[in-house]
C-alpha cells in the first residue's frame, strides 16, 4: 500500500506491475492528520547526520573519485549510496528508484503497458510472484502465485535490486523473456518461454449467472476502477440482481481509494473500512459512509489476492459479514509513502511507513485472510509447464512426468496414476491425446505435443464449468437469497 501527494498507482507495470507488491495509494485526508502527515509528499525531512558523517560520506566519494583504479559513473555511486542505506532496513518494499525508474512509476497510472503481465515483489532477495494478470503472457506461459524467478533470457537476477529485476524482465510487445523459476514442491527449476505483450488495463468484469446472482470480477484497483465498478453495478441491480460475488481472485493490488470507494457502499454508516498504524502504534480508522445493500455479498479470494484485494475482503468480512470463499490470500499488510519531492532530481524512495490492519483489528501480513469456505481447485489448475527439455518416454520417472499425468487426468484421459512414473497406461493416455490432436501417435511427448497439452489444459482452466471456487460461491449465494 501506497501513499503519495496526489493520486498515483503504486505499481510500477512491469507489466510485471510495480516495483513491489501492488501497494495502495491514497487514503482519506484524516488518516495523514492522525499520523500528524497532512501531506507525506511536503514532509520536512531531517536529515539526523552529523558534519563527521557528511565528511565520512564525502570523504568515501573523493576516494572513489581519485584513487579508484577505473573511471567511475557518479551517478551510479549516489544511487548506490541510497540503496545500501534502504537495503538495511530489510524491507522488500522500501526501494529507490533513479529517474527513469520513477517517471514509469509515475506514467503507469493510466497508460497502456507491455510486458508479461504479473505482479512481484522481493521476498529474502528474490523476485517472486504475487500473481500473473488473467489474460496474460505470464498467465498464458504459466507462472503462478509465489513463484520465485531465478533468471531472464541467462541473466541471472540474483544481487539486483527489485526495479533492476524489473527492468530486465520488461520488455517490448513481442520479444520473448526465457523465464526460469523456482516452484515449490519442484525439485528442478522450471523453463518457460512469455512472449511480451500489451497488458489489457481494463479492471472490471461482470455478468450475470443463473438465479439473478451477479459477478463483478476486480482485476486491479486502478484509478478507474472504482467508477468501472459503480457502472457494472448499477447495471447488474438496473437487471434484478439478488446477490453479488465479488471476485478479486489473482489481483495484487492497487489504490485505496479505489477499494474505500468499492466497499463502502455495501458497510453501514459508522463501521470500519481499514485502520492504519504508525510506527508508535497509533491508529486511525477509516469508517464508512455508506448504508448498505440488501442483498448478500461474497468475495472470491486465492493466494494471489494481496494488498486492495485483502483489504476489500477483510473489510467486507468484518463490516457486513460477507462469506469468503476459495483460498487463503497472499497477506500484504505494509503501507509505503512516495518520497519524490524530497528527492529533488525526478528520482523517488517508496518507503514502508505504516502497516494496514482490518476492521477488527487484524494485521494480516505473512499471514493472509482465510477463507470462511475453503474451496480447492482442481489439481491442473495448478500445475507446472512442462520443460521441454526431453521428450518423455515410458519408464521415466520425474517431475515433468508427473505433470503430464496431472493434466491428462484433467483432460478426462484418466492415466493410472499421478505420481511421476511414465507407465503403460500413460502412454494411452497420451496417444488418445494425441489423435484427438491431429498428432503423430507416438505415446511420446515431444515438444509438439507438449505444447498443445499445455493450450487444452488452458482451455480447460479458463472454462468456468470448471471454476470450483465459483460454483461453490453461486452456490452459497443462491441459497442465501433464497432465505
Amino acid at each position: 500500500m501506497t501513499f503519495k501527494g496526489r493520486t498515483v498507482l503504486a505499481f510500477v507495470l512491469l507489466s510485471m506491475f510495480a516495483s513491489s507488491i501492488m501497494t495502495l495509494t491514497i487514503v482519506h485526508p484524516s488518516i495523514f492528520a492522525a499520523v500528524g502527515l497532512e501531506n507525506p509528499a511536503s514532509a520536512d525531512v531531517k536529515s539526523g547526520l552529523t558534519s563527521k558523517d557528511y565528511k565520512k560520506l564525502a570523504t568515501t566519494y573523493q576516494l572513489i573519485e581519485g584513487k579508484f583504479l577505473n573511471n567511475v559513473d557518479h551517478d551510479k555511486i549516489v544511487n548506490g549510496a541510497v540503496n545500501g542505506m534502504l537495503s538495511t532496513l530489510d524491507d522488500p518494499f522500501t526501494v529507490y528508484m533513479d529517474q527513469k525508474e520513477a517517471q514509469q512509476f509515475d506514467e503507469n497510472i493510466s497508460s497502456s503497458f507491455q510486458g508479461i503481465g504479473a505482479e512481484v515483489t522481493s521476498e529474502d532477495g528474490k523476485v517472486t510472484i504475487v500473481s500473473p494478470i488473467k489474460g496474460s503472457p505470464a498467465e498464458k506461459a504459466g507462472l503462478h502465485a509465489h513463484d520465485i524467478i531465478v533468471s531472464i533470457n541467462g541473466e541471472k537476477l540474483e544481487g539486483l535490486s527489485l526495479n533492476q529485476a524489473i527492468m530486465k524482465i520488461r520488455g517490448p510487445k513481442g520479444t520473448q523473456a526465457k523465464i526460469e523459476v523456482l516452484r515449490a514442491g519442484a525439485p528442478e527449476p522450471i523453463q518457460m518461454i512469455v512472449v511480451r505483450d500489451d497488458i489489457d488495463v481494463e479492471t472490471v468484469y461482470s455478468e450475470m449467472l443463473p438465479g439473478q446472482i451477479g459477478k463483478i470480477e476486480i482485476r486491479q484497483f486502478s484509478s478507474n476502477t472504482s467508477k468501472r465498478f459503480k457502472e457494472e453495478l448499477k447495471a447488474l441491480e438496473d437487471k434484478g440482481m439478488k446477490g453479488l460475488i465479488i471476485d478479486v481472485r489473482n489481483d495484487p493490488g492497487g489504490l485505496l481509494t479505489a477499494v474505500v470507494e468499492i466497499v463502502e457502499p455495501f458497510i453501514p454508516k459508522g463501521k470500519g473500512i481499514v485502520q492504519i498504524e504508525d510506527r508508535k502504534g497509533k491508529r486511525e480508522e477509516t469508517a464508512s459512509q455508506g448504508t448498505g445493500k440488501p442483498y448478500p455479498v461474497s468475495v472470491l479470494i486465492n493466494k494471489g489476492s494481496a494488498s486492495a484485494s485483502e483489504i476489500l475482503a477483510g473489510a467486507l468480512h468484518d463490516s457486513a459479514g460477507s462469506q469468503l470463499i476459495g483460498e487463503n490470500t497472499f497477506g500484504k499488510g505494509t503501507v509505503q509513502v512516495t518520497f519524490e519531492k524530497e528527492m529533488g532530481d525526478g528520482s523517488n524512495i517508496k518507503m514502508t511507513v505504516y502497516k494496514w490492519l482490518t476492521p477488527n483489528g487484524t494485521w494480516i501480513h505473512k499471514k493472509g485472510i482465510a477463507p470462511t469456505m475453503p474451496v480447492e481447485q482442481p489439481a491442473y489448475f495448478k500445475v507446472a509447464p512442462l520443460s521441454k527439455k526431453t521428450t518423455l518416454k515410458p519408464d521415466m520417472n520425474n517431475e515433468d512426468v508427473k505433470n503430464l499425468q496431472i493434466m491428462l487426468q484433467g483432460l478426462g484421459l484418466g492415466p493410472d496414476r499421478q505420481d511421476g512414473y511414465f507407465s503403460e497406461k500413460t502412454a494411452l493416455a497420451v496417444k488418445a491425446f494425441q489423435r484427438l490432436n491431429g498428432l503423430p501417435i507416438t505415446g511420446e511427448v515431444d515438444t509438439e505435443t507438449a505444447n498443445k497439452l499445455e493450450k487444452a489444459i488452458l482451455t480447460e482452466i479458463r472454462d468456468p464449468k470448471n471454476d470450483l471456487q465459483l460454483k461453490a460461491a453461486v452456490e452459497y449465494m443462491q441459497g442465501a437469497v433464497k432465505k
